[in-house]
């Protein structure tokens, strides 16, 4: 059998925890900045984790993470 593949888009997109969590950037960060608030753009910094219905999903898309 031949290897499975990561999917790109998602290897850039997630980092897989020690803990079994995924880490994902927040979204909305991008573009269309100046009509957001900066207590908005403040809060949209940093990472959270992927939401507990959306991890099978992103597993999947990286098997070997």
């Amino acid at each position: 059998m031949p290897k499975m593949k990561t999917k790109s888009g998602a290897a850039k997109r997630f980092r897989a925890l020690a803990g079994g969590g995924i880490k994902r950037s927040q979204a909305f960060k991008r573009h269309i900045l100046t009509k957001k608030t900066t207590k908005n753009k403040r809060q949209l910094r940093g990472t959270m984790l992927v939401d507990a219905t959306n991890v099978r999903s992103v597993r999947a898309m990286m098997p070997y993470a």
